[in-house]
């Protein structure tokens, strides 16, 4: 419980702290796809979109599954958008490229980090005295989980404050490709709800990643929080919409294959690596069905 408030603070102080010094997560987000046309009925299928991620991420939490929202998302929103445009004109492909490009880094770096983090951390603890490395230790993982939820936080927040805006500009028959600054009321509510989400459902994910996919010890949970959290920094710092989900377990299985294959449940990694599989085409037709369900209704 005392690992759900701290996760639940730094989130709040993540979303708030990154949008004012950097925001180019949100302005990646706003350029990702066209709503433009008109504004009353893109505003549907933003929403149906929308909704299609609620559902996706809904289940994936009913079940326990560590399915990325991120990815879900980026599907939904792209689904209900080439359905808005009647084709793929939806889409501005050079930004989306460079999100898929950018999730798969920023797995990969999160592994890689895992890995030679942990291999590291091993060579300088077997020189220190037991009783200073587990006090080390303790302190390190109140760092590391603290900055692995700051970037959680700062990530993820920044999403939703995009789509947000976008909602914002539609409904003020602004034209979303100018792009505006993002007000801090926004930064605040966004703050708010990730802190609540993060409260209410993250024991059910950090159970399915940290306790049944790796058997994590406290220096493999250091290793894994700091790799996965600078991974997301500098996905950030880039302006890079990256899957906070996916660079976590990735970071968690370069950690746990530093220590011990064995120790790695690859039933649960492949069943996680699957759900990730779905998610793109399933929540992207979702997405793509609800906004023309919904724009039928309406008549567009």
């Amino acid at each position: 419980s005392h690992a759900i408030i701290l996760a639940s603070l730094f989130n709040f102080l993540g979303v708030v702290v990154m949008s004012l010094v950097n925001h180019r997560v949100v302005d990646t987000i706003m350029n990702m796809v066209d709503f433009s046309g008109n504004n009353h009925f893109a505003l549907i299928a933003l929403c149906a979109g929308m909704i299609a991620v609620v559902i996706w991420a809904t289940v994936a939490w009913m079940f326990g599954i560590p399915t990325s929202e991120s990815h879900a998302l980026i599907a939904g929103v792209t689904g209900a958008a080439v359905a808005l445009q009647n084709g793929f004109k939806g889409i501005n492909g050079g930004v989306w490229i460079r999100v898929i490009s950018g999730l798969f880094v920023s797995t990969a770096l999160g592994f890689i980090l895992g890995y030679l983090l942990l291999k590291i951390m091993h060579f300088i603890f077997r020189r220190i005295k037991r009783k200073w490395a587990v006090r080390i230790l303790k302190n390190l993982e109140i760092a590391g989980s603290s900055f692995m939820a700051f970037m959680h936080g700062a990530q993820d927040g920044q999403k939703f404050i995009g789509i947000l805006m976008i909602a914002i500009m539609l409904g003020m028959g602004v034209d979303t490709s100018v792009g505006a600054e993002v007000p801090l009321l926004i930064m605040l509510l966004c703050s708010v709800l990730m802190a609540i989400g993060t409260g209410i459902g993250g024991k059910k994910i950090i159970k399915a990643v940290g306790m049944e996919m790796v058997k994590t010890n406290d220096i493999q949970a250091v290793a894994s929080d700091f790799a996965s959290a600078t991974s997301l920094l500098i996905s950030s710092t880039f302006g890079l919409p990256v899957s906070t989900t996916h660079t976590k377990t990735t970071a968690l299985l370069g950690a746990g294959i530093a220590t011990n294959r064995r120790g790695v449940k690859w039933s649960k990694a492949a069943e996680i690596i699957y759900a990730w599989v779905l998610t793109f085409p399933g929540c992207g037709l979702l997405g793509f069905f609800m906004a023309k369900l919904f724009l039928s209704v309406a008549g567009g």
